[in-house]
């Protein structure tokens, strides 16, 4: 396969694209720029890649979308509260499980045919998802929405870092670095829009025609690579059965667990198995495998591994205080979908406005002090968050979600450039799977142990303040009395809603002071990033990098 030659960036049309005329000798290889000469990026190519990256944007909003109507949908579908869980369960197990398989595919149908097909297929699956009468058809159509679009991610990071100049990449990477952090960021913003103003099933139909228009834009302008249908002939089928049973089950347990005490139900014991039986026996035919559906020996350059650590961390980040936030607006300030996302949209506008400039630090300083900075301002944010009280509204979190905007992009771009670009062209399809679904768990690890902390601390918070609220201390007594005495019209009634509503207090409190031993807990984790960013190895000069990769 001659991918290599063709990835390395060049203007005309590319051998194997519809238009193309017969390639002469030197266009089949094109050499690299000249010294002193700027490198271009072909107009065609930048189309080409701007409309995969709103595909991408695509398929990552739609987790975040739909999670802030789940009670509307809930109540169209008539579902119980078990189901409807699984209408975002469903997605993000499918997902996890096509994300890292994609760079086989990409290799095998190309990257224009995968893109395809994914794009045409997330937007039947939108389709089918607006038009779902049951809890049963829901959950069906948005495992294969999920399973199909997932194919859109890690295609896009590819192409970034193989179509393109590695010279030109600090203008690539703040796009993709800007969807992959924005599209979950803004999510509740136009879920809460959407539903308000229409209804649910529109959170599925506002993909059609920009689905469309991906769909046949990509047939029309990708032609970065060529298929190679001799990679099917070689399948590892045992080799994804047991991927899907380890990231499948392990997505389950981690999406299901805080909610059903862990260990404590047999679902959760069950798969738990499963996905340790799968991950052994996953690893084994990776390394085994004459050609496995996912290539593992990216891990052996030490920027990638840690790269994708680093990665796995920012997901924590990203998913868990993209639904830290909601939670606290929603339970203690009473909250609807409308005004969280109104509240939630600093951390978007923030984060557009810095990924230029994101862009262009990354292309002039050390790329690991940026990411020590990003991960600096990240803890800032969260030890602000973490005092935290009953009355916090915008302004209170204002400073906090600016932070995490700026942070984010401070992040990501270093990190998926020191992760991507300094990896030999051959097997950057590979790894861009396995580093956007170290991202993805990262997220569902982090909402996992956020769910634990909250309720493991609410609960402890809750005891302690019980202790304070007993007859005999007098500022108890004081305050059952005034709200005895607000309630006076209900008569015999009084103090028994007095008392109702001084247990309420006591609830709100407790779970406030879980909110801020989480934001906590967050800090210490981004602290630790901090002082591992020099772990990373700085790559060489844009222009050396270039010379060398091309």
């Amino acid at each position: 396969m001659n991918a290599p030659a063709k990835l390395a960036g060049g203007s005309g049309p590319l051998p194997g694209s519809p238009a193309a005329p017969p390639a002469s000798p030197p266009a089949a290889a094109p050499a690299a720029p000249q010294a002193g000469a700027p490198a271009t990026i072909e107009p065609r190519r930048m189309v080409a890649f701007i409309c995969m990256v709103f595909g991408m944007f695509m398929a990552i909003l739609d987790i975040q979308i739909v999670s802030a109507s789940l009670a509307e949908i809930q109540a169209g579908l008539s579902a119980s509260a078990d189901e409807i869980s699984w209408v975002q369960t469903s997605y993000l197990i499918a997902e996890v499980v096509m994300i890292p398989l994609s760079g086989f595919l990409s290799r095998a149908f190309s990257t224009r045919w995968l893109f395809v097909a994914s794009a045409a297929g997330f937007t039947v699956m939108s389709l089918l998802c607006a038009t779902a009468t049951s809890i049963e058809q829901m959950i069906v159509y948005r495992a294969l929405q999920g399973f199909i679009g997932g194919g859109m991610i890690p295609t896009v990071f590819a192409a970034a870092y193989t179509v393109f100049p590695r010279e030109k990449q600090h203008i690539v990477s703040p796009v993709i670095g800007l969807v992959a952090t924005l599209a979950p960021t803004i999510g509740p913003t136009i879920g809460g829009y959407l539903t308000e103003l229409f209804s649910w099933h529109w959170l599925f139909l506002c993909n059609l025609l920009p689905g469309i228009a991906v769909t046949v834009a990509t047939w029309m302008l990708v032609d970065f690579d060529e298929p190679d249908l001799s990679l099917l002939e070689r399948f590892d089928w045992s080799g994804l059965i047991l991927m899907a049973g380890f990231l499948g089950s392990l997505e389950f347990v981690l999406e299901e667990g805080p909610t059903n005490d862990w260990f404590d139900d047999e679902w959760i014991v069950l798969f738990t198995l499963i996905a340790g039986v799968s991950a052994v026996g996953f690893f084994w035919r990776a390394l085994t495998a004459a050609e496995p559906v996912v290539q593992l020996r990216a891990f052996a350059n030490r920027n990638f591994a840690t790269g994708s650590a680093f990665s796995f961390v920012m997901g924590i980040g990203l998913y868990g205080l993209t639904y830290l936030y909601p939670v606290y607006l929603a339970r203690v300030r009473g909250y609807n979908a409308l005004m969280i996302g109104e509240t939630m949209f600093v951390t978007g506008i923030c984060m557009f406005l810095m990924a230029p400039v994101a862009g262009r630090l990354a292309a002039r300083f050390d790329p690991r002090v940026l990411i020590a900075i990003g991960f600096l301002g990240f803890g800032l944010g969260t030890w602000e968050a973490s005092k935290i009280t009953v009355d916090w509204d915008f302004w209170e979190l204002f400073w906090p979600q600016v932070l995490r905007g700026l942070s984010l992009m401070l992040c990501m771009v270093p990190i998926t450039n020191l992760s991507l670009g300094t990896l030999p062209p051959a097997t950057i399809k590979n790894a861009s799977g396995l580093f956007n679904v170290s991202r993805n768990l990262g997220g569902a690890v982090g909402l996992a142990i956020i769910n634990t902390l909250l309720n493991d601390r609410w609960d402890l918070h809750l005891q302690r303040l019980r202790e304070s609220v007993v007859w005999g201390r007098e500022q108890a007594e004081q305050t059952l009395a005034t709200l005895t005495a607000g309630m006076a019209p209900l008569g015999s009634a009084a103090e028994p809603a007095a008392l109702k509503q001084l247990e309420a207090i006591v609830r709100q409190q407790a779970q406030v002071m879980a909110f801020g031993d989480v934001f906590v807990a967050l800090t210490a984790l981004f602290v630790v990033l901090v002082l591992a960013a020099p772990l990373m190895r700085r790559p060489p000069r844009a222009g050396a990098a270039a010379g060398a990769g091309h």
